[in-house]
């Protein structure tokens, strides 16, 4: 193992190149680049430390050399002394760095990754000076805040319930002769910005320059409490580098903003809020707002501070929605001047009574107020984190992963919300803020790790259990029908036209009928019970549920003379790609593989719970929801006959027909277009269709091994009388996969997860990184500018405890079946079972745990006695 400083490697590396460049780190080009890491490889560098930046221009970006370095190579390279060397490879992990400023999509999604949040509100990843525009986009949510308005679309009105950026009480900015700092490229010099996962604290480093040349540095720090949640702290320092002279320090209050931060709804109507009350005390200022429609009103307060500038000549200039306090600074070359402004953050529901505003006498300092939400974050860390030893940048971006989800929603930031985890977290617009059947995907990160927070995240669904019935009513079925987009009442808030952004066109939206985010729904209450026994919240909520969601799938249940089987019509699977049969007026499909079988576990789970709870708890849910009489057998006989299309090869068709599609011409389409992740949008714009073709947007028939082990499917095909091949998942996962274009990214996490059961292990790591990677890389060309992907980012979350450790909790036992990627020298974690806490540390060939409680688990087919406290170590 060799470790290298600057000095060193240029020595060595110019006597291996023999290149003769005298300024070899001074005229850094990535041709140079290449040729130093491939001799790092070539000698083995396991890593270096450099004593100045280098920075080098790749894709028309400016690239630090030691990022680039650890990243390509995935070994610590940092600017260091010697003696901090150490250090700083130790925070390598937790810290996000961007250098430079490149204003449109790549800054978008720049921001989306560096956001701040705590589960309650969000803000972006923007400076205090920026302004919404196309360049960039400050925002800030609160979990929960939705507005419907109208908007003209082909002469036709239609409307949206939108997921609202609040007032910005962030900004401010400097003014030098009038002139204020601005981003544009002939006045910004340089730029840095950095999140701390560890921490939440976000901040940027800019040096500005003016036409008459004088130069002035910004250094902003904000954090969003995780210990105080309505709390936001901002620190504003800036320093004049050539030049003493008259600076205004502007604080602003600016209440016109809008929806902007996806411009295929730029066209339609994206004011959502009016301005109540708009005032300074002096330092001191607040903005009131309600949102047009849903009547919820925002209250902003807080204070602005300086230990640097007396504030008693702070000018107060205002307009209909904009505040400013003024303050003129006269300024001394080389010396710093720091601002704080601390905001308070309060939402009420349109039946809450909103208190008489007073003014606030104290707010806790920048110091203050970021030790203690430290502490709060760092006893999350305790409960989630994820520690992997051999792999720095799968460490890195586990790390994201579970920042970003704990920015979304946390035991800290969600009590009390009546809100879920949105598709893109508090970090952007897209999908309009709405929660999918992604809960799926993400829940099972707060049932290991914050049983308590993902109940709160349940009740969400069960307050909406009256909606979801009307749903279901209107459509002409019974029981509850849960919507595929959900939002402020739980009312369908998908689209009934969307654009298509390759053509332009708008055209018809059938994804309301992919019904089977109800199954999603009952799949979440059936692991939240599995894994914590709570039987209060079953007797108050669950069961309840569970029944519902059972009575329409009854309901919508057909007997089919043609199968002698029954038949489910009229829904749409997760493919999302396939929305009717060709050339169909209606849309919607029948039989779908994956809901038909999740319907037959549903029925056989409700078999199995019917069996556990008391005879008359049971028939007291059985009363409630008016259920008729022949209601249990009538399930017990549909899970015995529900139809499945089967191939004479074994393979199961994704839906009724799907085999009689035409087969598309894969490498012409990759040839044309090189991405292809949305092959509908692409047929659509050359006026076909993917309604005609084997095409897949994401896996369909497969996610029932997402859900279930291959034991459990094997059970539901017995279950319905169908004999398949030993080796129908291999068959199975080769026919799907070829026809797949990973067009969500969660589609990776599901193969990657079947590649696991048949032992694809290069599959399987392969397409685990990239969905790893697929947020910090955006490999979906700007996608994560509208918002992070919560339900990937926590599925790569769980893939390292259920595939590579091998934990399973479904058959109602802690069981590990360890398999760890080759190069992970170890995986340690932490998580909840059944109120019992275990502490987890597994490598190639042992097991070390833990458990708060005595208790037995298996490791393969052993099992092994946990005494209370104390560590076992199994070796296997």
């Amino acid at each position: 193992m060799v470790y290298l400083r600057l000095s060193r490697i240029k020595t060595q590396w110019e006597a291996a190149l023999s290149s003769g460049e005298s300024k070899l780190f001074e005229t850094f080009d990535f041709l140079q680049v290449t040729r130093l890491q491939s001799w790092l490889e070539k000698k083995q560098v396991m890593g270096g430390y450099f004593l100045e930046k280098v920075f080098f221009e790749h894709q028309h970006k400016k690239v630090a050399l030691d990022a680039y370095l650890t990243e390509t190579l995935n070994r610590p390279f940092v600017v260091s002394t010697k003696e901090g060397w150490q250090q700083q490879c130790q925070e390598l992990p937790w810290k996000l760095t961007y250098e430079g400023y490149y204003p449109g999509i790549d800054e978008y999604s720049i921001e989306s990754l560096l956001t701040v949040g705590n589960g309650y509100l969000a803000i972006r990843g923007t400076t205090p000076e920026m302004n919404i525009s196309d360049d960039c986009y400050p925002g800030t949510y609160l979990a929960g805040l939705y507005n419907t308005v109208e908007s003209l679309v082909e002469s036709e009105v239609i409307t949206n319930e939108d997921f609202v950026n609040i007032p910005n009480a962030q900004k401010m900015t400097l003014l030098i002769d009038g002139q204020a700092v601005d981003f544009a490229p002939h006045q910004l010099l340089s730029m840095t910005r950095e999140l701390d996962l560890k921490t939440g604290l976000f901040q940027s480093w800019a040096t500005f320059s003016f036409p008459d040349g004088k130069q002035i540095a910004v250094h902003t720090q904000r954090f969003v409490s995780m210990a105080a949640v309505q709390q936001v702290h901002l620190r504003y320092t800036f320093k004049p580098l050539n030049f003493s002279g008259d600076i205004s320090f502007v604080s602003e209050i600016d209440g016109d903003v809008y929806n902007y931060n996806v411009a295929r709804y730029r066209k339609l109507t994206k004011h959502h809020l009016q301005i109540l009350a708009l005032e300074a005390n002096h330092a001191a200022f607040r903005i009131s707002a309600q949102t047009t429609q849903s009547k919820r009103t925002i209250v902003q307060q807080g204070i602005l501070r300086s230990h640097d500038v007396a504030l008693e000549q702070l000018v107060i200039e205002q307009s209909a929605d904009q505040l400013h306090q003024i303050l003129p600074v006269s300024a001394i070359k080389g010396q710093s001047y720091t601002f704080e402004k601390v905001i308070d953050i309060s939402q009420y529901r349109k039946e809450d009574e909103v208190p008489s505003f007073q003014w606030k006498e104290h707010f806790p300092t920048f110091d203050e107020a970021f030790s203690e939400s430290v502490k709060a974050w760092q006893l999350l860390w305790d409960k989630a984190q994820i520690v992997v030893q051999g792999d720095l940048m799968s460490q890195k971006l586990l790390n994201l992963h579970t920042y970003h989800l704990l920015t979304s929603a946390s035991p800290n930031g969600n009590q009390g919300l009546d809100a879920s985890v949105t598709a893109r977290g508090l970090h952007g617009e897209a999908y309009r803020g709405h929660i999918f059947w992604d809960e799926l995907f993400i829940l099972p990160f707060y049932f290991l790790h914050f049983p308590e927070t993902a109940k709160e995240l349940l009740l969400y669904r069960y307050r909406r259990l009256a909606q979801a019935k009307r749903n279901a009513q209107e459509a002409g079925y019974a029981g509850a029908m849960y919507p595929w987009q959900s939002g402020l009442d739980g009312s369908e808030q998908s689209q009934k036209i969307h654009l298509n952004p390759v053509s332009g066109q708008w055209k018809e939206d059938n994804s309301r009928l992919q019904r089977h985010v109800s199954l999603a729904v009952a799949y979440n209450i059936w692991q939240y019970w599995n894994q914590t026994h709570d039987a209060p919240f079953m007797h108050e909520y669950g069961l309840e549920m569970l029944l519902e969601i059972a009575h329409f799938w009854q309901s919508i249940a057909r007997f089919d003379p043609n199968h002698q089987r029954y038949s489910i019509e009229n829904v749409m699977g997760p493919d999302e790609f396939h929305e009717k049969y060709p050339s169909a007026q209606k849309g919607g499909l029948k039989n779908n593989a994956y809901t038909n079988m999740m319907v037959v576990w549903l029925f056989e789970t409700i078999e199995t719970l019917t069996n556990t709870f008391d005879a008359k708890i049971l028939d007291e849910q059985l009363s409630k929801i008016n259920a008729p009489k022949n209601f249990l057998q009538k399930m017990k006989e549909i899970k015995h006959q529900l139809y499945l299309e089967i191939n004479e090869d074994g393979i199961i068709a994704q839906f009724e027909g799907y085999f009689k599609l035409k087969e598309l011409d894969w490498a012409a389409y990759q040839a044309k277009y090189s991405n292809i992740y949305r092959m509908d949008r692409l047929l659509n714009a050359e006026g076909l269709s993917a309604d005609d073709y084997q095409v897949a947007k994401q896996a369909d028939t497969l996610m029932i091994f997402y859900n279930l082990s291959k034991k459990q499917v094997d059970h539901i095909l017995t279950d319905l009388n169908y004999t398949l091949p030993e080796d129908y998942v291999e068959q199975n996962l080769a026919y799907y996969l070829a026809r797949t274009t990973h067009g969500s990214t969660l589609s990776r996490i599901v193969h990657a997860q079947l590649a696991a059961i048949v032992k694809d292990d290069v599959l399987t790591w392969r397409l685990f990184q990239e969905a790893l990677s697929s947020d910090y890389h955006d490999i979906q060309g700007g996608t994560t500018a509208e918002g992070i992907h919560a339900g990937v980012m926590a599925a790569t979350l769980w893939i390292p405890l259920s595939t590579f450790a091998g934990l399973d909790l479904r058959q109602g036992t802690v069981t590990f079946r360890p398999r760890l990627p080759e190069h992970w020298e170890m995986l340690r974690f932490n998580f909840t079972w059944r109120k019992i806490d275990f502490h987890v540390c597994l490598t190639s060939n042992y097991l070390e745990i833990t458990s708060s409680h005595d208790c037995e688990i298996a490791l393969f087919e052993q099992t092994v006695f946990l005494q209370k406290q104390l560590t076992k170590i199994v070796h296997y």
